[in-house]
C-alpha cells in the first residue's frame, strides 16, 4: 500500500497533519504537499461545487446583513426591493441549475462517445465485404 493511499485511509486530517509538520521541518516540502493536495482535489471543499456552496453560504449571509443595515424609510419601496431581489436570486438559482444540467448532459455525451469509440476498437478492424 502507497503512502497516498495510507493517509487516505485516514482521511483529511492525515494530510493537514502531513502539511503541518512538513512546514514545520521543511517549508519548501510542505509547500509541495499543499500543491498536490490542491492539484489532486484531495480536499473536496477546494472542489468546484465545495467553493461554490462557500460563496453561496457567504453571500447570502452579506446580503441579510447589508438588507439589515439599510432601509430606505419608504416600507412601499423597501417591499418591492426585497421582492425584486428574491426574484432575482431565484432566477440565479435557476441559471446555476440550468448550468449543472448542462454540464451533465456534456459529461454524458462525451462518456457516451467515448465508449462508443471504445467498443469500436474492441471490436477491431470490420472487415471490408468483396463486390
Amino acid at each position: 500500500m502507497g503512502i497516498t493511499a495510507t493517509l487516505d485511509s485516514y482521511g483529511k486530517p492525515a494530510w493537514i497533519t502531513l502539511m503541518v509538520v512538513s512546514f514545520i521541518l521543511f517549508w519548501p516540502i510542505g509547500l509541495g504537499i499543499l500543491a498536490y493536495l490542491i492539484w489532486s482535489g484531495r480536499m473536496a471543499c477546494w472542489r468546484h461545487r465545495g467553493a461554490r456552496h462557500w460563496q453561496e453560504r457567504m453571500h447570502s449571509g452579506m446580503e441579510r446583513w447589508y438588507r439589515a443595515q439599510r432601509s430606505s424609510g419608504n416600507t412601499a419601496f423597501d417591499e418591492y426591493r426585497e421582492e425584486t431581489l428574491r426574484r432575482l436570486e431565484e432566477e440565479q438559482q435557476e441559471f446555476r441549475d440550468f448550468l449543472d444540467r448542462l454540464r451533465k448532459a456534456k459529461d454524458k455525451a462525451e462518456f457516451d462517445q467515448f465508449m462508443a469509440d471504445r467498443r469500436r476498437r474492441d471490436q477491431g478492424p470490420q472487415p471490408e465485404a468483396s463486390v
